[in-house]
Parts: structure tokens; sequence; C-alpha cells
């Protein structure tokens, strides 16, 4: 029971079913990382970032937290986030977040999840900053949902303000920072239409966003 024997003798069958298609497989991989993308997301188990999108090791750096948050005190995630861009000289930022997500849940309802609340702080932040919006909406689970699409964004602006972004904007260096939510009932991602390329079209891309979320709800 201590040795977690199942997930080694899972691990083993994993390494040689790699080796059975590809022989080269772990040598390729233990002498370069040059992943094109770097996956900000959530840390909830059903959201595996590298099996979702198709990719394998060595394709996609990833930093996962509760409800996928960028905080410009968290030296954990702008350190990945520096190492990413300046290091790894990766092109896209894929901001991911996901419907159905319990930190979302927490944050929006007021639940008392302990420790985690202090890191909630952040998302409630998001709350405040658009409770007319979800306000409009009835339903607690379309309340959730749009929440978790509108917390995709202002992650994405988080990422776009940091000194590490600017500063590789200002140098000339391509790197794109994308908003993208994933469906727990189909698998599916959606593309938020928030696709930022440069410090001039932080803004535009904001409003745009939050017009054509607001947009929705107006007519739902």
């Amino acid at each position: 029971m201590r040795l977690l024997k199942e997930l080694f003798e899972k691990n083993r069958l994993w390494a040689e079913k790699c080796v059975e298609v590809d022989p080269g497989f772990f040598h390729r991989l233990s002498h370069l990382q040059k992943p094109n993308f770097f996956w900000i997301g959530c840390a909830d188990s059903r959201v595996p970032a590298n099996q979702i999108v198709g990719l394998d090791p060595g394709e996609l750096f990833v930093h996962r937290n509760i409800a996928n948050l960028v905080v410009h005190t968290d030296l954990n995630c702008l350190s990945v986030l520096q190492y990413a861009i300046e290091v790894l000289k990766v092109e896209h930022v894929i901001v991911c977040g996901h419907y159905g997500c319990g930190g979302v849940g927490a944050a929006l309802f007021n639940k008392e999840v302990g420790l985690s609340e202090n890191w909630l702080r952040h998302l409630q932040d998001v709350v405040r900053i658009h409770q007319p919006t979800l306000d409009k909406i009835r339903s607690p689970r379309g309340r959730s949902d749009l929440l978790c699409e509108l917390n995709v964004v202002e992650q994405v602006m988080n990422v776009c303000r940091t000194t590490i972004v600017r500063e590789a904007w200002r140098c000339g260096q391509s790197v794109a920072v994308h908003g993208w939510i994933y469906s727990l009932n189909d698998g599916r991602l959606r593309d938020l239409n928030v696709s930022i390329t440069c410090n001039e079209e932080t803004l535009p891309f904001y409003e745009a966003t939050l017009a054509s979320l607001a947009g929705r709800v107006a007519t739902s």
C-alpha cells in the first residue's frame, strides 16, 4: 500500500508502450525540451493539459494552480512564465479554464474551503468587477459558467500586464497570449476570442471580449 505498486506498474506499461511505438522516444526527450506552448491551467485532475490537446511530453510547458490564476505576487507562476518566455522562447501562452471549476464555485458562492480561501480572494476580485453582469443570470450554473469565462479573460490580461511579457514584446519577441475554456461534458476546448500579440492589442481585445460575453448574457 505504502509503495503504490499499482502506479509503478502503470508507469512501466506506459514506458514500454512508448518505446514500442517509438524506440527513440525517451532518448530524444532526455536531450531536448523545446516546447512552443506554455499552458496555464487549473490543477483539477480532470483537465490534463497534454492529453486534451494531444501533445507528447516535451511539447507543452505547463503551470497549474487552483482556478488557473495569474497573480502578480505569485513568484511560482511568474518564474515559470519567465522561464517559458525568456529561456524556452515559447511563442504561445495559453490560459485555459474549465466549466465546473470548484475554485470558481467556491469564490462565487462564498463557500468555506479553508486555507484555499486566501488564494481565491483573487478570484473574488473578478466577481466584484463583473458583479452587474453576473447578477443578470438567474441560474447558479449559468453564473458559474460565465465566471469561468470571465476569469480566463482577466487572467489573460494579467499575463499581458506582467513585466515579463511586456519586455518580450518591447524587444520584438513573438509571443501571443490566448484565452481558452474546456468543457468536462464533451472534452472540447473553446476559444474565447481573446488572443493578444502586442501591448497595443490588450485593451481593445479585453473590451471586445467582455462586450461579446455581456451581449450573450443580454440575449439569453
